[in-house]
């Protein structure tokens, strides 16, 4: 199936080949004995001069037949070149869709789909092309959906600092601790979804500032859960640590320690009240850490698309996070030519994320 297309261009070819050659064929066949007749004519005015008739008959016989394969090659090549740009019109037909598909999705038309050719290749090719529609289409529809919740987690603490600022001003509110930290509380809220919108751009073009150091990633794991265990309590987690033995690497702590957090941010909120499990062990000729929740799992279709921006698993809880945290954090895990990847069982049954280093 997959020589269609090469047997079809063959096949035009060899039309356009056998279409010149039966049309060289009928016209000589037509001519030549025509012009042999009359050729035969003149040679024997000729041959009244004292020429012999063998040579006589020789010479007309070449001079007819050449000019009867030079009439034919003129009205083959003119045929055969009617048949193959007919022919050609028909192989390129498909290619012509693709292309006029694609200039429309360069345009902003998503919608548009290429009808599928009878030939797998070019089959293969429009369909590759309406998944990319497809794939920028869902993009644009995110990109829609993330200008409308940056703008709503903008308003809400731009909103509550300008009523700070305004009652500071008209004499409603003192410049009082709590004041203050509210307002510091709003400011922080913009800087961290700044941070992730800086952090996202730096990530989708390969420039995350690293600064790798030999490590042990056990102890940045013990140190990050260590400083976030008492925000998890308050909410009613539980956080179980399995970190003992060395796990050397090379990492930037900083960073890795970023990914953690974000991990355990996710845990906690899939799990509302419960337990997570967090275990760093070594694995073959890497190290590895596993961040384990009995929350509200995620089905097969969600584990990868988890990692793409903005997109939120349905159902679940909203946050304040911005909906690029896993995005960045896959993308830190393999600027160390690591990966980060998310297990489940289904629906209801937790979820487990793996990131993993190479071992120093």
């Amino acid at each position: 199936m997959n020589a269609r297309l090469p047997v079809r261009l063959a096949a035009a070819f060899a039309t356009v080949l056998a279409i010149g050659t039966f049309t060289s064929l009928v016209t000589v066949r037509l001519l030549a004995p025509q012009l042999f007749s009359t050729r035969m004519g003149m040679t024997m005015g000729r041959m009244m001069g004292g020429r012999g008739e063998a040579a006589g008959t020789r010479e007309a016989f070449i001079a007819a037949l050449n000019q009867a394969l030079l009439v034919g090659t003129l009205i083959a090549a003119v045929i055969a070149g009617v048949a193959a740009v007919l022919l050609a019109r028909g192989v390129l037909r498909p290619l012509d869709q693709v292309r006029a598909a694609a200039r429309q999705i360069a345009a902003g038309r998503y919608d548009v789909r290429v009808p599928a050719p009878g030939e797998p290749e070019m089959a293969a090719l429009a369909d590759d092309v309406n998944t990319l529609a497809g794939a920028l289409a869902d993009t644009e529809t995110r990109r829609v959906q993330l200008l409308g919740e940056v703008a709503h987690e903008m308003r809400t603490p731009l909103t509550g600092l300008s009523g700070y600022v305004e009652g500071m001003v008209d004499g409603v509110f003192t410049a009082d601790d709590a004041t203050l930290t509210a307002m510091s509380e709003d400011l922080r809220r913009l800087r961290r979804l700044a941070d992730d919108l800086s952090a996202l751009s730096r990530n989708d073009e390969g420039r995350l500032a690293l600064a790798p150091e030999p490590c042990d990633l056990a102890d940045v794991v013990r140190r990050t859960c260590a400083r976030y265990a008492p925000q998890l309590a308050e909410q009613g987690v539980e956080l179980r640590v399995h970190a003992v033995a060395p796990l050397p690497t090379v990492a930037d702590e900083e960073r890795i320690g970023q990914v953690l957090t974000n991990l355990l941010t996710n845990a906690a909120r899939a799990t509302g009240q419960g337990t997570v499990s967090v275990e760093a062990a070594a694995e073959g000729a890497s190290v590895r850490v596993s961040v384990t929740d009995h929350g509200v799992g995620l089905a097969p279709e969600d584990l990868e698309r988890v990692f793409e921006r903005f997109y939120r698993v349905p159902g679940a809880a909203r946050g304040e996070g911005s909906g690029i945290g896993l995005t960045i954090a896959r993308g830190i895990a393999r600027a160390h030519r690591g990966d980060l990847v998310a297990r489940s069982a289904g629906p209801g049954r937790g979820a487990t994320f793996v990131l993993t280093l190479p071992a120093r």
